[in-house]
């Protein structure tokens, strides 16, 4: 049962990276790819503090999901004043994000 969940959480895992990795010019995907990545991380801890018998994995994974909430506020606050500099949101020119 444990691997089967753990297989599942890693196969999530790997769907985030790869999204990162080959979407590079809508930064909207690239946030939503962070956000699965650490919602697969809070399974981790989840699943092995269920398995372990210990409190500690699920307060960790509300930490996580607290720091993670912070962090889409934070990406979607800079991506409004992007867009409101630029007039888009798409990342097909990286040079212009350095001004």
């Amino acid at each position: 049962m444990l691997l089967g969940q753990f297989t599942i959480n890693i196969f999530i895992f790997v769907t985030g990276v790869f999204g990162i990795l080959y979407n590079r010019t809508s930064i909207i995907m690239i946030l939503m790819c962070v956000e699965l990545m650490l919602l697969s991380l809070n399974l981790n801890f989840i699943i092995f503090s269920v398995y372990f018998d210990d409190l500690f994995g699920q307060i960790f994974a509300l930490f996580v999901l607290t720091s993670a909430a912070a962090e889409s506020a934070l990406g979607l606050a800079i991506i409004i004043v992007y867009f409101r500099i630029r007039r888009e949101i798409s990342l097909d020119e990286p040079y212009l994000i350095k001004n």
